[in-house]
């Protein structure tokens, strides 16, 4: 296991990533894991988590973000392969507002199908262009003090 590694003992996937807790593995290296949801909204619903413990996204460390999602493309290509869904939904969640219910960062890959019912998309409705352009500016703005 890398020596950045950071474990928070209360953690449910940072005990599943330990081997404390059994799970259905699909995929492991030192830094990142993937496994099969156990309350799956789709046969395939897969997880997939740095090993390093962090709250969610704004706080992971670069290099373990880095090694999640290139996992996540790995066992989504996977899936698609083994399972055949119509489509593949790639989530991630930060906070009680997006309904984050595991505080540590996770992506789920959840095969899909055309009429599977699994209520997760929102019907379209055309933006206002000044109001979306003035969030851009906004954001824009963040990343070149960040950067």
């Amino acid at each position: 296991m890398d020596a950045q590694i950071i474990n928070d003992k209360n953690c449910i996937f940072c005990r599943i990533a330990q081997g404390k807790i059994p799970s259905i593995k699909v995929a492991e290296n030192d830094v990142a894991l993937a496994f099969m949801d156990i309350n799956p909204v789709a046969p395939g619903h897969c997880l997939v988590i740095p090993k390093h413990h962090a709250e969610n996204i704004f706080v992971t460390p670069e290099h373990a973000l880095t090694a999640a999602i290139n996992m996540v493309s790995r066992v989504a290509s996977a899936i698609h392969r083994a399972i055949e869904p119509q489509g593949i939904n790639i989530l991630q969640a930060n906070g009680p507002g997006a309904k984050q219910s595991v505080f540590h960062t996770h992506f789920h890959i959840i095969p899909r199908m055309v009429d599977d019912d699994l209520r997760m998309n929102w019907d379209q409705k055309l933006g206002v262009v000044a109001d979306i352009e003035e969030v851009a500016k906004r954001i824009h703005a963040t990343l070149e003090r960040v950067n």
